[in-house]
Protein backbone atom coordinates (compact mmCIF):
# COMPACT_ATOMS: atom_id res chain seq x y z
CA UNK A 1 0.00 0.00 0.00
CA UNK A 2 1.58 3.33 -1.23
CA UNK A 3 0.15 6.57 -0.22
CA UNK A 4 1.11 9.99 -2.27
CA UNK A 5 1.14 13.22 -1.26
CA UNK A 6 1.69 15.67 -4.33
CA UNK A 7 3.28 18.81 -3.85
CA UNK A 8 3.18 21.82 -6.30
CA UNK A 9 5.61 25.29 -6.58
CA UNK A 10 4.54 27.99 -5.19
CA UNK A 11 3.59 29.69 -8.22
CA UNK A 12 1.16 27.26 -8.45
CA UNK A 13 1.54 25.91 -12.13
CA UNK A 14 0.09 22.60 -11.50
CA UNK A 15 3.51 21.32 -12.20
CA UNK A 16 4.58 18.86 -9.34
CA UNK A 17 8.18 19.57 -7.60
CA UNK A 18 7.84 16.34 -6.01
CA UNK A 19 5.74 13.47 -4.53
CA UNK A 20 5.62 12.67 -1.54
CA UNK A 21 5.19 8.65 -1.17
CA UNK A 22 4.44 6.42 2.46
CA UNK A 23 5.01 2.93 2.68
CA UNK A 24 4.45 0.00 5.40
CA UNK A 25 6.35 -0.87 7.89
CA UNK A 26 6.70 -4.58 5.71
CA UNK A 27 7.23 -3.01 2.53
CA UNK A 28 10.32 -1.65 0.95
CA UNK A 29 10.89 1.09 -2.57
CA UNK A 30 12.98 0.48 -4.93
CA UNK A 31 13.34 3.94 -6.90
CA UNK A 32 15.21 4.17 -10.49
CA UNK A 33 16.40 7.44 -11.34
CA UNK A 34 17.01 8.33 -14.67
CA UNK A 35 17.79 4.32 -14.72
CA UNK A 36 19.62 4.07 -12.17
CA UNK A 37 18.60 2.87 -8.54
CA UNK A 38 19.17 5.75 -6.00
CA UNK A 39 21.65 5.57 -2.96
CA UNK A 40 22.22 1.82 -4.41
CA UNK A 41 19.14 0.67 -1.43
CA UNK A 42 15.45 0.90 -0.82
CA UNK A 43 13.52 3.08 0.62
CA UNK A 44 11.20 2.98 3.37
CA UNK A 45 9.45 2.15 5.81
CA UNK A 46 7.87 5.64 6.22
CA UNK A 47 8.01 8.59 4.24
CA UNK A 48 10.29 9.26 1.20
CA UNK A 49 9.80 11.70 -2.15
CA UNK A 50 10.17 10.28 -5.84
CA UNK A 51 10.95 13.15 -8.68
CA UNK A 52 8.43 12.66 -11.38
CA UNK A 53 10.00 13.10 -14.24
CA UNK A 54 13.11 11.02 -13.52
CA UNK A 55 11.86 8.88 -10.89
CA UNK A 56 10.55 5.29 -11.34
CA UNK A 57 9.81 3.21 -8.09
CA UNK A 58 9.16 -0.74 -7.37
CA UNK A 59 7.09 -1.79 -4.11
CA UNK A 60 8.53 -4.54 -3.19
CA UNK A 61 7.03 -6.84 0.01
CA UNK A 62 8.99 -8.29 2.38
CA UNK A 63 6.63 -10.84 4.54
CA UNK A 64 6.85 -14.52 3.87
CA UNK A 65 5.01 -15.61 1.09
CA UNK A 66 3.81 -19.43 0.85
CA UNK A 67 3.01 -21.39 -2.63
CA UNK A 68 1.27 -25.15 -3.23
CA UNK A 69 3.47 -26.65 -5.64
CA UNK A 70 0.91 -28.76 -7.63
CA UNK A 71 0.91 -32.14 -8.07
CA UNK A 72 3.96 -33.85 -9.80
CA UNK A 73 4.03 -36.76 -11.68
CA UNK A 74 7.78 -38.53 -10.53
CA UNK A 75 9.40 -41.60 -11.68
CA UNK A 76 11.19 -43.11 -8.82
CA UNK A 77 15.05 -44.63 -9.14
CA UNK A 78 12.91 -47.69 -9.31
CA UNK A 79 10.97 -46.79 -11.61
CA UNK A 80 7.63 -46.16 -9.91
CA UNK A 81 5.51 -43.40 -11.10
CA UNK A 82 3.59 -41.50 -8.17
CA UNK A 83 2.15 -38.00 -7.88
CA UNK A 84 3.98 -35.89 -5.50
CA UNK A 85 2.82 -32.27 -4.22
CA UNK A 86 4.52 -29.87 -1.44
CA UNK A 87 4.24 -26.66 -0.13
CA UNK A 88 7.23 -23.98 0.10
CA UNK A 89 7.57 -20.59 2.19
CA UNK A 90 10.17 -18.10 1.28
CA UNK A 91 10.37 -14.14 1.58
CA UNK A 92 12.61 -11.48 0.03
CA UNK A 93 15.60 -10.20 1.80
CA UNK A 94 17.46 -8.04 -0.75
CA UNK A 95 14.87 -5.86 -2.06
CA UNK A 96 17.20 -4.39 -5.04
CA UNK A 97 18.06 -7.69 -6.27
CA UNK A 98 14.50 -9.03 -6.43
CA UNK A 99 13.80 -6.20 -8.56
CA UNK A 100 17.01 -6.09 -11.00
CA UNK A 101 17.89 -9.49 -10.86
CA UNK A 102 14.66 -11.41 -12.06
CA UNK A 103 11.71 -10.44 -14.23
CA UNK A 104 9.22 -12.02 -11.50
CA UNK A 105 10.87 -13.30 -8.12
CA UNK A 106 7.74 -15.17 -7.00
CA UNK A 107 6.90 -16.87 -10.57
CA UNK A 108 10.55 -17.85 -10.71
CA UNK A 109 10.69 -19.74 -7.31
CA UNK A 110 7.52 -21.43 -8.03
CA UNK A 111 8.80 -22.80 -11.36
CA UNK A 112 12.16 -23.41 -9.80
CA UNK A 113 10.25 -25.37 -6.96
CA UNK A 114 8.71 -27.80 -9.04
CA UNK A 115 11.86 -28.55 -11.02
CA UNK A 116 13.57 -28.87 -7.71
CA UNK A 117 11.25 -31.16 -6.54
CA UNK A 118 10.80 -33.65 -9.73
CA UNK A 119 15.03 -33.50 -9.53
CA UNK A 120 15.07 -34.18 -6.03
CA UNK A 121 12.80 -37.04 -5.89
CA UNK A 122 13.82 -38.27 -8.93
CA UNK A 123 17.12 -39.89 -7.28
CA UNK A 124 15.58 -41.71 -4.50
CA UNK A 125 13.38 -44.88 -4.90
CA UNK A 126 10.19 -45.51 -3.14
CA UNK A 127 10.81 -46.91 0.20
CA UNK A 128 13.15 -43.73 0.70
CA UNK A 129 10.32 -41.25 -0.26
CA UNK A 130 7.55 -43.20 2.04
CA UNK A 131 9.97 -43.26 5.05
CA UNK A 132 12.70 -40.10 4.50
CA UNK A 133 10.40 -36.97 4.11
CA UNK A 134 12.17 -35.03 6.59
CA UNK A 135 16.07 -35.95 4.85
CA UNK A 136 14.07 -35.11 1.10
CA UNK A 137 12.67 -31.37 2.58
CA UNK A 138 15.94 -30.72 4.27
CA UNK A 139 17.55 -31.20 0.72
CA UNK A 140 15.17 -29.42 -1.42
CA UNK A 141 15.43 -26.20 0.97
CA UNK A 142 18.82 -25.86 0.87
CA UNK A 143 18.73 -26.30 -2.75
CA UNK A 144 16.53 -23.81 -3.63
CA UNK A 145 17.98 -21.29 -1.14
CA UNK A 146 21.28 -21.50 -2.89
CA UNK A 147 19.40 -21.14 -6.36
CA UNK A 148 17.39 -18.11 -5.27
CA UNK A 149 19.95 -16.54 -3.62
CA UNK A 150 20.64 -14.01 -6.22
CA UNK A 151 17.22 -13.42 -6.28
CA UNK A 152 17.37 -11.53 -2.74
CA UNK A 153 14.76 -14.41 -1.92
CA UNK A 154 15.29 -16.53 1.50
CA UNK A 155 13.71 -19.84 1.41
CA UNK A 156 12.49 -20.68 4.87
CA UNK A 157 11.08 -23.99 4.39
CA UNK A 158 9.74 -26.62 2.12
CA UNK A 159 7.51 -29.45 2.96
CA UNK A 160 6.42 -32.85 1.05
CA UNK A 161 2.83 -32.85 1.45
CA UNK A 162 1.12 -35.86 -0.20
CA UNK A 163 2.77 -38.66 -2.09
CA UNK A 164 0.37 -40.44 -3.87
CA UNK A 165 0.54 -43.94 -5.49
CA UNK A 166 -1.27 -46.02 -8.25
CA UNK A 167 -4.10 -48.31 -6.80
CA UNK A 168 -2.52 -51.41 -8.62
CA UNK A 169 0.78 -50.29 -6.61
CA UNK A 170 -1.54 -50.03 -2.80
CA UNK A 171 -2.91 -52.95 -3.52
CA UNK A 172 -0.04 -55.45 -4.12
CA UNK A 173 1.87 -53.03 -1.08
CA UNK A 174 -1.07 -53.94 1.28
CA UNK A 175 -0.82 -58.03 -0.04
CA UNK A 176 3.11 -57.96 0.72
CA UNK A 177 2.43 -56.44 4.11
CA UNK A 178 -0.14 -58.70 5.05
CA UNK A 179 2.02 -61.77 3.89
CA UNK A 180 5.15 -60.50 5.80
CA UNK A 181 2.89 -60.47 9.23
CA UNK A 182 1.87 -63.93 8.20
CA UNK A 183 4.98 -65.26 8.35
CA UNK A 184 6.30 -63.65 11.58
CA UNK A 185 2.92 -65.17 13.06
CA UNK A 186 4.26 -68.46 11.84
CA UNK A 187 8.18 -68.09 13.33
CA UNK A 188 6.45 -66.50 16.57
CA UNK A 189 3.92 -69.89 16.77
CA UNK A 190 6.65 -72.53 16.05
CA UNK A 191 9.45 -70.58 18.52
CA UNK A 192 6.55 -70.99 20.90
CA UNK A 193 5.90 -74.66 19.67
CA UNK A 194 9.89 -75.15 20.30
CA UNK A 195 10.41 -73.83 23.96
CA UNK A 196 7.30 -75.72 24.76
CA UNK A 197 8.66 -78.89 24.03
CA UNK A 198 12.09 -78.42 25.69
CA UNK A 199 10.19 -77.42 29.04
CA UNK A 200 7.95 -80.77 28.73
CA UNK A 201 11.10 -82.70 28.39
CA UNK A 202 12.88 -81.17 31.23
CA UNK A 203 9.55 -81.49 33.38
CA UNK A 204 9.81 -85.26 32.17
CA UNK A 205 13.03 -86.19 33.13
CA UNK A 206 12.24 -84.40 36.85
CA UNK A 207 9.18 -87.06 36.90
CA UNK A 208 12.05 -89.45 36.11
CA UNK A 209 14.03 -88.90 38.77
CA UNK A 210 10.98 -88.84 41.38
CA UNK A 211 7.91 -91.37 40.88
CA UNK A 212 6.38 -89.48 43.78
CA UNK A 213 6.18 -85.98 41.49
CA UNK A 214 4.47 -87.92 39.31
CA UNK A 215 1.43 -89.03 41.63
CA UNK A 216 1.37 -85.06 42.53
CA UNK A 217 0.95 -84.38 38.80
CA UNK A 218 -2.13 -86.92 39.09
CA UNK A 219 -3.93 -85.32 41.88
CA UNK A 220 -3.74 -82.13 40.83
CA UNK A 221 -5.33 -83.43 37.51
CA UNK A 222 -8.02 -84.76 39.59
CA UNK A 223 -8.52 -81.47 41.30
CA UNK A 224 -8.74 -79.37 38.12
CA UNK A 225 -11.00 -82.07 36.88
CA UNK A 226 -13.43 -81.72 39.62
CA UNK A 227 -13.54 -78.08 40.06
CA UNK A 228 -15.23 -78.27 36.41
CA UNK A 229 -18.08 -79.86 37.72
CA UNK A 230 -17.65 -83.28 35.69
CA UNK A 231 -19.02 -86.53 36.84
CA UNK A 232 -16.40 -88.63 35.72
CA UNK A 233 -14.05 -89.97 38.76
CA UNK A 234 -10.67 -90.77 37.88
CA UNK A 235 -8.26 -92.51 40.27
CA UNK A 236 -5.04 -92.22 39.71
CA UNK A 237 -3.03 -95.56 39.60
CA UNK A 238 0.22 -95.84 40.99
CA UNK A 239 2.98 -96.65 37.93
CA UNK A 240 4.88 -99.10 40.17
CA UNK A 241 1.64 -101.41 40.66
CA UNK A 242 1.10 -102.03 37.24
CA UNK A 243 5.10 -102.48 36.42
CA UNK A 244 4.39 -105.49 38.96
CA UNK A 245 1.03 -106.67 37.13
CA UNK A 246 3.53 -106.79 34.13
CA UNK A 247 5.86 -108.61 35.21
CA UNK A 248 4.39 -111.54 36.27
CA UNK A 249 3.05 -111.75 32.72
Amino acid sequence: MVTKVHISSPEDTGEELFNLQIVQEYERAVIFRLGRIADKKPKGPGLFFIIPCTDQFVQVDLRTVSFDIPPQEILTKDSVTVLVDGVVFFRIYCPVSSVVNVTDAHEATRLLAQTTLRNALGTKNLAELLSDRESISQSMQESLDEATDHWGIKVERVEIKDVKLPQQLQRAMAAEAEASREARAKVIAAEGEMNASRALKEASLVIAESPVALQLRYLQTLNTIAAEKNSTIIFPLPIDLMQNFMSRK
